[in-house]
């Protein structure tokens, strides 16, 4: 007898389980009452890329003079920059919609769904109407929506969310930014290229990332140009005439600054979307962080299902929804997945990028690991310096019981593409001579990937040795 699964939701993890359930031959239902792709296609991963790269370009431009390049004349075309933005948006979300429609076995609802009861979903159709859906099993993946913190005057005009920022036509003269997270942090580096002045408010920088590599980016916001204040929160906002002005005090001291900007970004996260789903009515246990799930992402009524940024593990990330969808799917129809759901590489698109996987130094020191660390800079990289990039680290820990890599932690040029050597060394266990027997292409930001490895055994090659004192 076929299985029938319902998903609720049709972004990264939504589409992706759709899409494994019908290749191993379930009876798809998806249902989404917004577009397709979800937030991270629609308002979130593909957007701000795609003025990531805007921003790149920009920067080349304003420095190519240390290239021995001379340009004049340049200037930022606001609305061309929203519609390449939209025509890269809609280009995937046609892509997504042809490759859905080309299994027979999903079907697609437009529409707005909520549990009747553990098997059957009562759906809301866009064209009017209703529709009751049953399922032997039911998969929640309706991600998360920003989430705007307790500051007095955020419903003033002006304080927006990274939604609203996504779909102006102009790029804001002054940019106040309240948050210090990834999309706190990936806006400002951004728009201070797209030629904002950026003000950027932090209670802390990356606070889950590891804590060398946040001090190291601190700085280099300010190289940018970024008006950077850390270890402070937001107050109050108010009008300023046309303007608004953000009051904000120190966390650990007595001192308050003002500051005064055109738009006011508050990128303090994202929470669970749960709304209308009626959890409550068929008992499934859920709270602030999300629904509660167990290890394999069953929540409290089994046979139902939660994965991505709605379920409570906290990992607001597309490519982790996507491959939870997968896990869930599989094991609903009766695999025993393959996936190593315990390590995930997790991306910051910074002018100066951000990446890590695995463990950080504080957690390795928290459960009591034994480990050492290996660094290599960008600036003894050959690759880096013809690019002309040399800020920024490789990081690697490892373990000193079995050498097994445990962690990964880079900030520098493409840092988000050299993670993933990282990402395939720790979800297979490898070890550090994994990497050192692996011959590496020169010139390359790689070799920097591979002298931090070979670090960690002191056999560096563009590393001075350690001078050892005379007895």
């Amino acid at each position: 007898m076929t299985k029938r699964i319902a998903i609720i939701g049709a972004g990264p993890g939504g589409y992706v389980a759709a899409i494994r359930a019908a290749q191993l031959e379930a009876q798809v239902y998806l249902i989404e009452n917004r577009e397709i792709g979800g937030t991270c296609l629609n308002r979130g991963c593909i957007p701000t890329k795609t003025y990531f790269r805007n921003a790149q370009i920009l920067s080349d431009l304003r420095n190519s003079h240390e290239f021995g390049i001379k340009v004049e004349g340049f200037s930022l075309d606001g609305k061309a920059l929203l519609e390449r933005k939209n025509k890269v948006v809609n280009d995937l979300v046609s892509g997504i919609e042809r490759l859905i429609g080309s299994y027979q076995n999903i079907e697609l609802i437009q529409g707005k769904a909520s549990f009747k009861d553990k098997n059957t979903l009562n759906v809301q159709l866009n064209g009017g109407g209703s529709r009751e859906v049953e399922a032997d099993n039911i998969i929640i993946a309706t991600g998360s929506f920003p989430q705007m913190t307790e500051t007095k005057g955020i419903d003033l005009p002006g304080v927006i969310t990274s939604d609203d920022l996504l779909e102006l036509d102009h790029v804001p003269e002054t940019l106040i930014v309240v948050g210090g997270g990834v999309i706190g942090l990936e806006f400002a580096s951004i728009y201070k290229e797209l030629g904002s002045h950026v003000i950027l408010l932090a209670s802390r920088i990356l606070k889950d990332g590891d804590k060398e590599i946040a001090k190291r980016l601190t700085p280099m916001l300010k190289k940018q140009g970024i008006e950077t204040y850390v270890d402070i929160r937001a107050k109050e906002i108010t009008k300023d005439g046309e303007c608004l002005k953000v009051v904000a005090r120190y966390k650990e001291k007595d001192e308050e600054i003002e500051v005064i900007g055109d738009y006011v970004l508050i990128a303090s996260g994202r929470a669970p979307l749960v709304e209308g789903l009626n959890l409550e009515g068929i008992g499934v246990e859920f709270s602030g962080r999300g629904i509660k799930v167990n290890d394999s992402y069953e929540t409290t009524v089994p046979g139902i299902y939660a994965i991505g940024d709605v379920n409570s593990k906290g990992i607001q990330l597309a490519h982790v929804a996507s491959s939870q969808g997968e896990y869930v799917v599989e094991t609903i129809m009766g695999h025993k997945p393959d996936l190593n759901l315990e390590h995930w590489p997790a991306c910051v698109f910074t002018m100066t990028e951000v990446a890590q996987v695995g463990f950080t130094e504080e957690q390795l020191k928290e459960k009591g690991i034994d480990y050492r660390s290996s660094k290599f800079m960008f600036s003894a990289n050959g690759k880096a310096l013809s690019l002309g990039e040399t800020d920024g680290i490789v990081k690697i820990l490892a373990s000193n019981e079995d050498n097994r890599i445990l962690g990964v932690h880079i900030i520098g040029p493409h840092a988000n593409d050299l993670i993933h050597e990282g990402a395939l060394a720790i979800s297979n266990n490898m070890d550090v001579s994994a990497i050192k027997r692996t011959i590496h292409a020169h010139p390359t930001l790689s070799e920097a990937f591979f002298e931090a490895a070979l670090g960690l055994d002191e056999a560096a090659i563009h590393i001075a040795p350690k001078k050892k004192r005379r007895g």
